[in-house]
């Protein structure tokens, strides 16, 4: 009896471990930002978009293909030619994802490595086609004009494989060994050209600022002898006073006697009192009364 329960739950488990199997096999997950495509071994690539989650499909009949539709950065280097037949090194930065609707003609006509395949190709194309447009000079000015042209371009060329481009940038730009020794070279040329021009000018002005200068110190010179003349004036005028004021003294006194030397005294004992009377170490004696000092009246 234990033994047929242990046999019926042997083949019980047997069961559902290869319906499991059947069940898993039929059963495949698509990410985020992915889209599978299913082949069928007998109707080839169908036309369905699967999207997002978990699906069935038929077990060893239908295989997905997934393909990542998000946006994907890639830098293709290319080497060309300008307009005035100078190397250019370019590289450009592509942001590209595929349109999810036309992923089964994508798988069947490219391949699952499409940007392997197509990028490569078409950006080379497109790059040489429009640097041959500009010359050097106008690659380094015009950039952005240069940008915006390999962008419209590559764009509508991308758009006929089924590709987005989300972005399209220039990110690296170089010439040729030659163009840059010539550059150099012709920087070098101006610098002394414009050395040489400077020096030229200098060299023409050279008597203009002589002259300017032999006219400058003529000034100077100028206002030294009427500064000496002025102070002389001042002196002669200041000595005037001087003998005028004295000879006036000496006619008062003629006049006057010593009275006017009386006055000045006068003045000058006002002034000192008044000066004695603002001191807080000074103190007033009244007269007529002994103290230890006689001072005379």
């Amino acid at each position: 009896m234990a033994a047929k329960v242990f046999e019926s739950i042997g083949k019980f488990g047997l069961a559902l471990a290869v319906a499991g199997g059947v069940v898993n096999s039929a059963l495949y997950n698509v990410d985020a930002g992915h889209r599978a495509v299913i082949f069928d071994r007998f109707r080839g690539v169908q036309d369905i978009v699967v999207g997002e989650g978990t699906h069935f499909l038929i077990p060893w009949v239908q295989k997905p293909i997934i393909f990542d539709c998000r946006s994907r950065p890639r830098n293709v280097p290319v080497i060309t030619g300008s307009k005035d037949l100078q190397n250019v090194n370019i590289t450009l930065r592509i942001l590209f994802r595929p349109v999810a609707s036309q992923l089964p003609r994508i798988f069947t006509s490219i391949g699952e490595d499409y940007d392997e395949r197509v990028l490569p190709s078409i950006t080379t194309e497109i790059l040489k086609s429009v640097v041959a447009r500009f010359d050097a000079g106008e690659l380094i000015t015009q950039r952005e004009l240069v940008s915006r042209q390999v962008s419209d371009d590559l764009t509508e060329r991308a758009a006929t494989f089924g590709l987005i481009l989300d972005d399209v940038s220039l990110t690296h730009l170089t010439f040729g060994k030659e163009f840059t020794e010539a550059v150099e070279a012709k920087q070098v040329a101006q610098q002394e050209k414009d050395a040489a021009v400077t020096q030229d000018q200098m060299i023409a002005s050279l008597p203009f600022l002589l002259c300017s200068a032999s006219l400058f110190g003529h000034a100077l010179q100028i206002d030294v002898l009427l500064l000496a003349e002025q102070q002389k004036k001042a002196a002669i005028i200041s000595a005037e006073g001087d003998s005028k004021a004295a000879e006036l003294i000496a006619n008062s006194l003629t006049t006057a006697g010593d009275g006017l030397i009386e006055l000045r005294k006068l003045e000058a004992a006002e002034d000192i009192a008044y000066q004695l009377s603002r001191s807080r170490n000074i103190t007033y004696l009244p007269t007529g009364q002994s103290v230890l000092l006689q001072l005379p009246q």
